[in-house]
């Protein structure tokens, strides 16, 4: 392709609406434009990129057994009325009618539509297992688009479902398709770790979040240095030893705290460490308050809560919700006498004689104790894990890193089957409920993705199984013959060799296509200029390193040829 017959805007100055590092060179390399909150073009350098990350998506799909289809972004909200998600789903689901007054929706997922062809099309045991997917455009409404395609609300999507005849059968398909997503991101040249995961509003017993490791990632990830234990925040859990009362229940004191109100002041009025304190946190669940209870050092983990709920959706409220629900202004709140359901962090159940408000301005109760004093409605793991805690797997040691999602399985279970009596007959003739899977690759956000992980100050640095083009072949004398033609024959056995090349062929000088080049990411640079007069070489940079190199046009294409094949076969 030539670069002055192809649409590659590039920018100079980064343009104010972009925050991260990918958002700011997708727009500056010409890759995406903004069509409004959260949707973006694809031009055709960025559309490329995209059409690599698909590519290996269905070769690997494919390879793992799985069948291509294609299902309409237009959804009926009679079929998410049947598994109860229509409500559940919350705001993120576009909702409209349509001329006929028959409600609808754009598709985030297609875990409905596809149980409705499961239930019409598959009938026995014999049809099992099946694994079907699509690579599609999804839409979600989200609240606060930004970040470019790292959170937009039109993203595409590879979307897979698998229906199997037991719980052991899907646990087969799951790992083939945990295999796959291994093999493609490794295929994509990124570095990724598959962590525990929640599975929010999709459902399910059981998944794992593929994470691409990068400074920018919006996602925290815990992982273990002893063994191979990585969870995201959300879903790690802290391991809590049991521990026999050691101190006798004191008699309960209620001690003035005038003013004091945060946790750091109330501790240093009495004197005492952050984790003798219970801290009072009220959320609004389903737009019910429910008081939490956590140590004063912790912090509530709002998932965990949802999830011990059994909620749609928990928010923390502010302090006028806090008010009305209570009677009693934020931080004097406790749970002795509260008049809201309270739940408890599992690591307060195992507290003494403990530090809490007093539903009273300018006052704290001492000496709690939550089996005495308190009335709970549950007890369970509600909090953050910390470094400081243990592996839940092995007790080792803890980190933290920050990661990107750009691929999720799940277990799924029964769910959606018996919600939509989705059902095939077992060899004995018996009716039973299809056990799905279902898994997840954001293909725009694996470009986002490499991009926030693989750049420098001068632009993208492109891993080369993702990259528009393989190499950039840059004519440095445009008026000049013997480069002119030296570039074209170059570009023409590049292409003949099977090389993705772009040749830049405008009317530029050198330093301005040098800026270009790097800014796009392409992984290899060749400059034809005068060298190539002098000498008959022409000088090749690998973007990625740094090295340049001096060879004939000749022995540049076998090098080219097998620098990109090894890189592409890895």
């Amino acid at each position: 392709m030539r670069y002055s017959k192809t649409l590659i805007p590039t920018l100079k100055e980064t343009p104010a609406e972009a925050e991260v590092i990918s958002h700011r060179l997708m727009l500056r390399a010409g890759f995406i434009r903004k069509l409004t909150a959260g949707v973006y073009s694809y031009l055709p350098l960025g559309l490329a990129a995209i059409r690599k990350v698909e590519n290996i998506v269905r070769e690997e799909m494919n390879r793992a057994g799985a069948q291509e289809l294609l299902m309409p972004m237009v959804q009926p909200a009679d079929l998410w009325v049947e598994t109860g998600r229509y409500k559940k789903y919350g705001p993120e689901l576009l909702r409209f009618h349509d001329r006929h007054n028959r409600e609808s929706c754009l598709g985030p997922t297609h875990e409905e539509v596809i149980t409705d062809i499961a239930r019409k099309e598959l009938h026995s045991y014999r049809d099992l297992p099946i694994n079907l997917y699509q690579i599609q455009t999804k839409f979600r409404d989200e609240i606060r688009p930004r970040f470019g395609l790292m959170r937009g609300r039109e993203f595409v999507m590879k979307d897979a479902y698998s229906f199997d005849v037991s719980d052991e059968a899907a646990s087969l398909s799951y790992q083939k398709m945990y295999d796959a997503y291994k093999r493609i991101f490794t295929r994509c040249g990124l570095e990724f770790r598959a962590v525990q995961a929640d599975s929010g509003s999709i459902g399910g017993s059981f998944s794992h979040e593929f994470m691409v490791l990068a400074k920018t990632g919006e996602d925290t990830i815990v992982i273990c240095k002893n063994c191979e234990f990585a969870a995201n925040m959300e879903k790690a859990a802290v391991v809590v030893a049991p521990k026999e009362r050691v101190e006798p229940m004191a008699e309960l004191e209620k001690i003035e705290t005038p003013g004091k109100r945060k946790v750091e002041a109330v501790c240093e009025f009495l004197g005492i460490e952050a984790s003798k304190l219970v801290k009072t946190m009220v959320f609004k669940a389903d737009g019910v308050p429910v008081a939490v209870l956590v140590r004063g050092d912790r912090d509530v983990e709002e998932v965990k809560l949802k999830n011990l709920l059994g909620a749609a959706d928990v928010e923390l409220a502010d302090d006028k919700e806090v008010f009305d629900a209570t009677g009693v202004p934020t931080g004097y709140l406790g749970p002795v006498g509260i008049k809201i359901k309270v739940v408890a962090d599992q690591e307060v159940a195992s507290m003494e004689n403990f530090y809490v408000g007093a539903n009273e301005k300018n006052f704290h109760l001492k000496n709690v104790n939550l089996d005495r004093d308190c009335t709970i409605e549950a007890i369970g793991d509600l909090r953050q894990i910390t470094t400081a805690d243990p592996c839940p797997e092995c007790g080792g040691q803890l980190a933290t890193t920050e990661g990107i999602e750009v691929g999720h399985v799940f277990k799924l279970g029964t769910g959606y089957s018996e919600s939509m009596n989705a059902t095939f007959q077992d060899q004995h003739g018996k009716e039973k409920h299809f056990v799905m899977g279902c898994y997840g690759v954001g293909v725009t956000r694996v470009v986002a993705a490499a991009i926030e992980q693989n750049h420098d100050e001068n632009g993208i640095i492109f891993p080369i199984p993702l990259a528009p083009f393989s190499v950039v072949v840059l004519n440095l004398g445009v008026n000049d013959k013997v480069i002119t033609d030296a570039a074209e024959k170059l570009y023409g056995d590049l292409q003949k060799a099977g090389i993705e090349v772009l040749l830049d062929d405008r009317d530029e000088r050198p330093g301005f296509k040098f800026k270009d080049a790097d800014l796009l990411g392409i992984p290899f640079r060749v400059n034809v200029g005068k060298g190539f007069v002098k000498s008959g070489q022409v000088e090749v940079k690998n973007r990625k390193t740094g090295d340049v190199e001096e060879m004939t046009p000749e022995s540049l294409v076998t090098v080219l040829k097998k620098r990109i094949s090894s890189a592409l076969s890895s």
